[in-house]
C-alpha cells in the first residue's frame, strides 16, 4: 500500500509561518478574539504546514490516510484584537509513526509578542479508523514527518 510521494526537495523547502489578519466576525463582547477561533487558527496552520511539506490532507486522505485529532491545548498569553495581524509556527515535536503532535505559537507581527500556544495531537488511521503504522505502510510519508520533527 507504500504509495509515492514527491520528495526530491522537501528537505531544501523554507517553510514560512503561516499569517493571519483577525476578522471583526471572530472578536467577542469585550473586542478580542473569542477563545475557540484560536482552534480554529491552529487548524488552518496545521493545514498550511502539512501543504507546504508535501503532505497536504487532500493528498494524505486520497492515499486512505486520515490524522484524526486526539486532543489539543490552548494557553492565552495575551489578547489579538480585531485587525491585529499574527503569524501562526506550527512545529512537529512528536512522530513515532502511529502517533504525531504539533505545537502552535501564535506571535504578533507588529510587536513580536507571543500571544497564544498550544499543542494538537493526533494519530494515523486508515478509512475504517483502523491505526497506521506509517513506517510500515507509508515510508515516504514517514521519512517527510520524521524529517521535520522537531
Amino acid at each position: 500500500m507504500n504509495q509515492n510521494i514527491d520528495t526530491e526537495d522537501f528537505t531544501k523547502k523554507v517553510i514560512l509561518p503561516y499569517e493571519r489578519q483577525a476578522n471583526y466576525y471572530e472578536t467577542d463582547q469585550m473586542g478580542v478574539i473569542h477563545h475557540s477561533n484560536y482552534i480554529r487558527w491552529f487548524e488552518e496552520a496545521r493545514v498550511d504546514y502539512l501543504e507546504k511539506i508535501g503532505l497536504g490532507y487532500d493528498k494524505m486522505e486520497a492515499m486512505g490516510i486520515l490524522s484524526p485529532v486526539l486532543g489539543i491545548t490552548c494557553e492565552y498569553k495575551s489578547s489579538v484584537k480585531f485587525y491585529d495581524k499574527v503569524i501562526i509556527v506550527p512545529m512537529i515535536t512528536y512522530f513515532n509513526g502511529l502517533k504525531m503532535t504539533i505545537s502552535y505559537t501564535i506571535i504578533d507581527v507588529l510587536t513580536n509578542q507571543i500571544r497564544t500556544t498550544g499543542e494538537s495531537k493526533h494519530c494515523f488511521v486508515n478509512k475504517d479508523f483502523k491505526p497506521i503504522n506509517m513506517k510500515k505502510h507509508y515510508k515516504d510519508v514517514y521519512d517527510i514527518l520524521a524529517h521535520w520533527t522537531n
